[in-house]
């Protein structure tokens, strides 16, 4: 086993298989989680994870180029081509390797291959299931038993319960990086500092950190993001001075319950013939886009908000302010009794359990946040602009998605990327270039004041102020009455953070976890609104009803990165205790 060390946060699909690799390839791992392995956005994907796989196994006539144009239109112009054409030319290879770690695709029992699925804004069927609509949690329950087998062998060390609230940088002076063309060295991550599962900080050294902590949907008041999605990765990033891009691209799913806690309605029950209709039994959606109900989630959620704004739609006991319906009963007489339940197992447990016959009856549904394409500014390597920081998965801005995702490609983002930041990595320490970072070749705006001054927000004010002047229709009037109030404002801890008697430590605050977690929220609020701000014009999941034109050079990226002109991560050369990674007998305590 190679002595250098990789620290991955993160528990989802990303960071479950970027430390399996890493693991295989002989480096230390420690793999940290702030709650249990399987809390993550991965384990509620639904629909599946697209790849076009080999000519005997693909969709007659699908083609990797036609997965390329398919994640190109839905991006609207704003893909990194390049980043696009790794994604899908290398997407078969990690279906093999996911199921080599014992992840099962459904399959068809007629022909024994393995069962594809069509989403909205794809030309072919190529989206790959496993249990019905349990995708995600058979990936990640496949990942996580191989991650605990590799832990029984001592070859990852598992940390769950732990909360990392900084990035740990090497001095300038005692860093061997260099960036572009030889540039002077540059001061370099060299660990974490973290809450423990008794909410003591502790520090851990290493020789980079891969940050795959997920998204951020808990900004917002209607999402379909588990609790622990609060934006830890980009904030610790943006504290360390990495570069962010994309923050104003935050992308809505269209079809969540709206009663019971925005459960998720699969874009696959769409694709299956499920229908959009608003209270009067009106098949709407055709007359926003010529794809219909199968349109880019941007459209569908946009279509629908302009939908419930000329109809004004409530539905009796709805949580949210107004709903549409999904019609699914066509999709039951179809294809025979039984259907539903076979193909959609967790939706039609969901259902019935708020009391709905989805055979029989429509559903109420609303756009909620589920994915944010911006994220910590990366190259096609996982490489952020900080040397010794990678980053992959829904954290990560790889260009890959542009303005808008195409459904089903968060999931394989997550296994090309998180295999190519481990790649890149390993080859720096066998190939003794490890001085070398390039990282990507940015012009990143300043963006100073972020967070704001000191008073107080309570997280459910934050998620109602961004919900209702940044959600999926926004103005400057809005935009700018959420950045004055974030300038003035600092989310409320609702308990008080204790003192800690270690030296080495102190200077990390906050102390508590949720203190932790309202603060990070607090700021990647600040990054989006600024973000949306500074982008006077409509595109994809971005849409100003002030500024409804789109960019000035259709299909031309014009992403902007923003980088934190007051970044002062902590040296590592100032914490006389950094630790190496624990024992496993040490971990299980943590």
């Amino acid at each position: 086993m190679s002595n250098s060390h990789l620290i991955v946060v993160g528990s989802g699909i990303a960071g479950l298989y970027g430390a399996l690799l890493a693991a295989e390839s002989g480096m230390r791992v420690t793999l940290m989680t702030k709650g249990a392995l399987a809390q993550s956005n991965t384990h509620h994907a639904q629909g599946g994870i697209c790849a076009v796989l080999g000519p005997q196994d693909a969709a007659p006539g699908d083609t990797v180029e036609a997965h390329i144009a398919d994640t190109l239109t839905a991006g609207a112009g704003q893909c990194d081509p390049a980043a696009v054409r790794v994604l899908c030319t290398e997407a078969v290879s990690d279906i093999a390797a996911l199921e080599r770690f014992g992840v099962a695709f459904d399959r068809d029992p007629a022909s024994g291959k393995r069962a594809l699925g069509l989403e909205g804004a794809h030309s072919a069927a190529r989206i790959l299931h496993a249990g019905g609509d349990a995708t995600g949690a058979v990936i990640a329950d496949g990942l996580i038993a191989a991650v605990r087998d590799a832990a029984e062998l001592g070859l990852i060390t598992v940390m769950e319960g732990c909360f990392v609230t900084e990035l740990l940088a090497a001095a300038a002076s005692d860093s061997h990086f260099t960036g572009h063309a030889g540039t002077p060295p540059r001061a370099s991550v060299a660990g974490v500092a973290y809450l423990d599962s008794r909410e003591e900080l502790q520090t851990l050294a290493a020789d980079a950190v891969l940050l795959a902590s997920g998204g951020a949907g808990q900004l917002f008041e209607f999402t379909t993001n588990p609790d622990v999605a609060t934006g830890d990765g980009v904030a610790l990033a943006w504290r360390a001075g990495a570069a962010v891009g994309d923050m104003e691209y935050f992308q809505f799913h269209p079809t969540a319950l709206a009663v019971g806690g925005n459960f998720l309605i699969s874009e696959a029950v769409r694709g299956a013939g499920a229908v959009l209709r608003d209270a009067a039994g009106d098949r709407f959606m055709p007359r926003y886009h010529r794809d219909g109900d199968l349109a880019p989630r941007d459209v569908v959620s946009r279509s629908i908000a302009a939908h419930l704004a000329a109809t004004s739609a409530v539905a009796d006991g709805a949580d949210s302010a107004a709903c549409v319906y999904l019609d699914a009963t066509g999709v039951e007489t179809s294809h025979g009794a039984g259907y539903l339940a076979k193909r959609f197992p967790t939706i039609d447990a969901a259902t019935a359990a708020l009391g709905f016959d989805w055979t029989r009856e429509w559903l109420p549904v609303t756009p909620a946040a589920h994915y944010w394409m911006g994220g910590v500014a990366t190259d096609l390597h996982g490489r952020t602009t900080v040397p010794g920081l990678f980053a992959a998965g829904e954290v990560a801005c790889t260009g890959v998605h542009g303005a808008n995702r195409l459904a089903s490609n968060s999931l394989l983002e997550g296994l090309v990327f998180s295999r190519r930041a481990v790649r890149a990595f390993v080859d720096a320490v066998t190939s003794g270039e490890s001085t070398h970072w390039p990282g990507p070749d940015l012009s990143p705006r300043s963006l100073p004041g972020v967070p704001g001054t000191q008073s107080s927000m309570t997280r459910q004010a934050l998620r109602h102020l961004m919900g209702t002047s940044a959600g999926v229709v926004r103005d400057a009037a809005g935009l700018q009455l959420a950045a004055d109030a974030l300038a003035g404002h600092q989310l409320k801890s609702e308990r008080p953070a204790p003192s800690t008697q270690d030296a080495d430590v102190s200077a990390f605050q906050p102390i508590r976890q949720q203190d932790a977690e309202d603060q990070n929220l607090e700021l990647v609020s600040s990054l989006l609104v600024h973000a949306a701000l500074a982008r006077e014009n409509s595109v994809g999941a971005h849409f100003r009803r002030d500024c409804p034109q789109g960019p000035a050079v259709a299909d031309a990226r014009e992403s902007t990165f923003w980088i934190n002109p007051n970044a002062q991560p902590q040296s590592v050369a100032t914490v006389s205790s950094v630790a190496t990674a624990p024992t496993q007998r040490e971990s299980e305590k943590v």
